[in-house]
């Protein structure tokens, strides 16, 4: 691991690709916003950025992730987030 921080709540306009694994139930808001939320702790979703940044981020239980239109995402509080 590269680097590893925990962050409080965090968005980006800057994800081409979002893959989560087996542990996120999805829903749609009413706003239109897809809500994945993580059904058990240390949920991933790893996560391609513009710059070719790839991160990798760990959600505790109940952890969402809200994505939106052009690549606009919104993380809950707290998560971690490790450079790769």
């Amino acid at each position: 691991m590269k680097n590893s921080e925990r962050k409080n709540q965090t968005y980006s306009n800057r994800v081409l690709v979002a893959e989560f694994d087996d542990n996120w139930r999805t829903s749609l808001s009413k706003s239109g916003y897809v809500v994945y939320t993580a059904t058990r702790d240390q949920a991933k979703v790893e996560l391609l950025l513009q710059g070719d940044l790839k991160k990798l981020l760990i959600f505790p239980r109940n952890g969402r992730v809200l994505v939106g239109g052009g690549g606009t995402s919104h993380f809950s509080k707290p998560h971690r987030t490790i450079d790769l």
